[in-house]
């Protein structure tokens, strides 16, 4: 889908970042976690932070966060082997959901994990009550590997292991 560019975020996209995980619908969905320390998540050695914007305005539309659960210093995940990595992603104009732009970004997150950086699993954590994602990651070939609590929020953990893993 040649509509969507896909630009790494740095240090001059802060405010931008802010704006878009505060967005209405957007922020109940990102649970009650610290709120994102956006100049730190930009230059973190072990993630990517992408800006999606719609190629033929250049407006911004999404976030995908590709990270190593394993480098992660916060230990989020707990113990995950090397190869593991969670994907974050949301749409923030709420003017473009439902309309197959959440699927692009989450093949190129896959893509990326699977394709650059190695991985043999990938994680992700929607807040349980939030039906309509964890329903669209199990679309795109995620299992429900169960419930976890992360810090006040009760989650589902989604897994999707590469084509050639065998592994947990």
């Amino acid at each position: 889908m040649s509509e969507l560019t896909f630009r790494r975020a740095s240090t001059d996209d802060v405010m931008l970042l802010d704006v878009m995980s505060n967005a209405p619908h957007v922020f109940p969905s990102l649970g009650t976690d610290q709120p994102w320390d956006w100049p730190r998540e930009v230059e973190a050695s072990w993630q990517e932070v992408w800006i999606i914007d719609l190629s033929a305005t250049s407006k911004p539309i999404g976030v995908v966060v590709v990270l190593d659960a394993a480098a992660d210093p916060s230990g989020y995940w707990g113990e995950v082997s090397p190869g593991t990595y969670a994907i974050d992603i949301w749409i923030s104009d709420a003017s473009q959901l439902r309309k197959g732009y959440g699927t692009v970004m989450m093949k190129h997150a896959i893509d990326r994990c699977f394709h650059v950086h190695n991985a043999h699993t990938i994680l992700i954590d929607p807040l349980a009550k939030n039906e309509g994602a964890i329903a669209f990651y199990q679309h795109l070939g995620f299992e429900v590997i169960g419930a976890r609590t992360f810090g006040a929020d009760e989650c589902i953990v989604l897994r999707l292991r590469g084509p050639d893993s065998g592994r947990d």
